[in-house]
This record gives C-alpha cells, sequence and structure tokens, in this order.
C-alpha cells in the first residue's frame, strides 16, 4: 500500500522506470480518452468544476488509470491514498478509512486509489461501502475487468462507470516523442537518435499500452550505442528488445469471452480471414487449443447443422488433429476447419428445434410414453397393453407409418423445420414426401 499527500512535487529519481517518471501531471499533458475528457466532456467538467464522485475506470493496462487518479486527486487538493487489490487486506482497510474520517471532519478530502478493485473479494469491497456513502472518501476503482461481473452491485451503483479505450499509435507517438525531448524527466539528455518509423514500430508493437511503449524505448535507447555523441537506435536493437508482441489476453477474463465471441460471429457471417485472425490472436496469446476446437465442435451442429453434415467430422478431426500433436504445429489444422466451417452452408435448424423441444419438455405435462412406443420384455408387460398397436416400419413398403410418435398432448408438434441451405435443402424434400406417406 502507497500513501502520498503531495503526488508530483516530489524530486525525480531517474532509477524510476520511464513510465512512471513521464506520468502526465495535469489534464493538458494527458494524452489519449478524448470521449470523457475532451474539452466539454463529462469527467472533464466534473474536475474542473471539482464536482467528482465515487467512479470505476474501466479499461485495458497502460491506458492512464492510475495517472487519472492522481491527477484528479492534485486537482481537487486531496489526500491520495493508493491502495493495490494484491497486497491490502481488511486491517489495512479499516485503518485507512479511519484516518479518512477524522480528516474529513477537519475538512480534507480523501481519494482512494484502489488498482485491480475486481482482485478485492466482497467483503473487502464491502468495507469501502459505508464510507463512500457517508462520503468519507472517493472511491475511484481501476479495472481491466468488466465492473458488471468484478465489482458488487451496492458499490457499483454508487460509483460512476468510465470506460476508457486503447491508445491509438498517434497517441503513443506523442507520448514517445514527449520521453525524447523532456531534459528534467525523459530521454532528452541523451541525444538520440531514433527515426520515425522506429517510433512507429515501438507505438505498433505496444498494442495501446502507453508502459510498454516507454518501456520498450528506454530499453533500446540503454542499449544503443554511442556513435558521435548520439544514442544510435538501430533496427537490430529495436528487434532485440521487442522479442515478441504481448498480446491482451487473460483467459479467465473478459477478453477470452470477447474474442472467442469474434471468432463464433466471424465463422457465422462466413468471414473465413476473420475468423482466422481472431483464432491466431488467441492461439498466439496462449489459449488452448483443445478448448477452440471444442468451441467449432459446437459451432459445427449449432450454425451449419444438417446444411453439411461434413462440418461435424470436420471439427472433430480438428479437435482430434490438435490433441495429437499440439501446438505450434496443430494451428494449421484448427486453420483449415475454421475455413471450411466459414465457407460451409449455414442452418440453425436444428438448434432452433432443440430450443423448441426443450422448452416443452420443461413447460408442458409430462404424459407418460404411448402403450405403443413401450417395450414389452415380459408376460404381465404384454397383458398390460405395453407395446400394443406398434408399426414396425420395416413392414411396410415406404419403411414409413402413420403412427403417432408424440405423446397426445404435443400431437402434430414440429420441431425440426429445415432450411433451402445445403443439404438441408434435399432433407426438407425428405421431410415433405414422408409427410405424405404419412397423410399429414
Amino acid at each position: 500500500m502507497y500513501k502520498q499527500t503531495s503526488i508530483f512535487d516530489a524530486k525525480f529519481d531517474k532509477n524510476r522506470p520511464l513510465a512512471d517518471r513521464m506520468r502526465p501531471r495535469t489534464l493538458d499533458e494527458f494524452v489519449g480518452q478524448e470521449h470523457i475528457l475532451g474539452k466539454g466532456k463529462a469527467l472533464r467538467e466534473l474536475i474542473e468544476k471539482d464536482s467528482i464522485t465515487s467512479m470505476i475506470l474501466w479499461g485495458p493496462p497502460g491506458v492512464g488509470k492510475t495517472t487519472l487518479a492522481m491527477i484528479i486527486a492534485n486537482m481537487t487538493n486531496s489526500k491520495f491514498v493508493n491502495f493495490s487489490a494484491v497486497l491490502s487486506g481488511i486491517k489495512e482497510i479499516k485503518e485507512i478509512m479511519a484516518q479518512a474520517e477524522r480528516d474529513a471532519m477537519y475538512g480534507q478530502r480523501t481519494v482512494v486509489f484502489i488498482d485491480e478493485i475486481h482482485r478485492f473479494n466482497k467483503a473487502q469491497q464491502d468495507a469501502f461501502l459505508p464510507h463512500v456513502e457517508k462520503g468519507n472518501i472517493i472511491l475511484i476503482g481501476a479495472t481491466t475487468e468488466n465492473p458488471s461481473f468484478e465489482v458488487n452491485s451496492a458499490l457499483l451503483s454508487r460509483s460512476k462507470v468510465f470506460m476508457m479505450k486503447p491508445l491509438d499509435v498517434k497517441d503513443i507517438m506523442i507520448i514517445l516523442k514527449r520521453a525524447l525531448k523532456d531534459e528534467e524527466r525523459g530521454l532528452g539528455l541523451y541525444n538520440v537518435e531514433i527515426d520515425e518509423e522506429k517510433l512507429e514500430k515501438i507505438a505498433l508493437f505496444s498494442n495501446g499500452d502507453a508502459r510498454v511503449a516507454l518501456n520498450t524505448l528506454e530499453m533500446a535507447v540503454m542499449a544503443a550505442n554511442v556513435v558521435n555523441g548520439k544514442r544510435v537506435v538501430t533496427d537490430e536493437i529495436l528487434s532485440d528488445v521487442m522479442q515478441k508482441k504481448a498480446l491482451l489476453y487473460d483467459k479467465a477474463g473478459e477478453e477470452h469471452y470477447n474474442l472467442i465471441s469474434a471468432f463464433h460471429k466471424s465463422l457465422r457471417n462466413s468471414d473465413w480471414d476473420a475468423a482466422l485472425y481472431w483464432m491466431a490472436r488467441m492461439l498466439e496469446a496462449g489459449e488452448d487449443p483443445l478448448y477452440i476446437a471444442r468451441r467449432m465442435i459446437r459451432f459445427a451442429s449449432e450454425d451449419v447443422g444438417l446444411a453439411d453434415p461434413q462440418a461435424l467430422s470436420v471439427a472433430i478431426a480438428a479437435y482430434e488433429a490438435s490433441h495429437y500433436i499440439g501446438m505450434p504445429e496443430c494451428s494449421v489444422n484448427l486453420a483449415q476447419a475454421a475455413v471450411y466451417l466459414a465457407l460451409a452452408p449455414k442452418s440453425n435448424a436444428l438448434y432452433v428445434a432443440y430450443n423448441r423441444v426443450k422448452k416443452d419438455a420443461e413447460e408442458t405435462f409430462a404424459e407418460p410414453v404411448p402403450m405403443h412406443l413401450r417395450n414389452a420384455p415380459t408376460k404381465l408387460m404384454k397383458e398390460l397393453g405395453y407395446g400394443e398397436g406398434y408399426k414396425y416400419a420395416h413392414d411396410f413398403e415406404e419403411k414409413v407409418t402413420d403412427m403417432e410418435c408424440l405423446p397426445e398432448n404435443l400431437k402434430g408438434r414440429r420441431y425440426y423445420i429445415p432450411t433451402d441451405s445445403g443439404f438441408e435443402k434435399k432433407l426438407k424434400e425428405r421431410m415433405e414426401e414422408i409427410l405424405k406417406l404419412k397423410g399429414k
């Protein structure tokens, strides 16, 4: 846990990481988030009018959540208390809340910043609630996860949620150039030689994360050789410090579900290129290939179905191949299945049919199995009428009978209604032929 009354007036320690040293100190220095911090936007108005309330800052890493909380505390002349959800427990929370209550009696406002608030359990989050309600503190929580699922509803209802977006390349470039010029906090005294193209490579590599971008720049500058009094950042040095792009992904977090949703919907929309892209995003970030294969098995029946019966076999084969050889070799097996499913004719008729059946199974009276459909393995069961009236289809020329197989209360109900897509068109024709033979 870190507590500090004044935030930006301490002497800068050159040993601190560049990303920490270059934190914006005012809203004018803050880059990005124009949708909430631009002139006349809601959050900026609240800050400038000193009318802030408790809030949740929701966004990916490195977009300025902590920095914004610090700026708010500084601009509103508040004491700033930084809580880490990883390091702080109930005892620490109660101690700080008691101090905040005492400070409030003397007119001192306290901004409590909780980094990774989604990691606090319910009891820890509840400990803040009475102090938020009394106005003893202004709570600012930061989270990379959807607060709808990760923040207690009582706390959420008393906070305004502001969604922060990943920084675009233009924003990152501004931050990098500022760091190169700043002689007090940045790299201005190092006389760095790096061209626009290399800065753009760093910006793209950072994936919208200013911290990653600044750390990458700092490593490149520190590793650069001095030539004629300048630190020259070469392509070779940049390649060394940008070994592998860190893709935003958390198997247990929201981005996991966002990506699999994008993959599934791209397949459904027959967009094979988009499907391959979203699949690669997951695989290269460390997703279990068998999870993706299982999702394709589900897709093969839910969204392709009998429009192409072969789709299920292809998806199962991809699962088996992935199980046998693993990553990275199985990526091409999964790609093969994904493209096949994207190009396959689509039908959700089976999915719709099962939902209709499920509804009737759950909501209608569960009638006993009709007697003519029951087996009669014993003499008693035969005497009781089990199997009486059953018509054996193979005894009929067309292998079809007019025997009713649904219970009486659902007689005539239609569940599976095929489309005209792919092989289902032939099944539809066959269905009409069978219904005609049954006299329906």
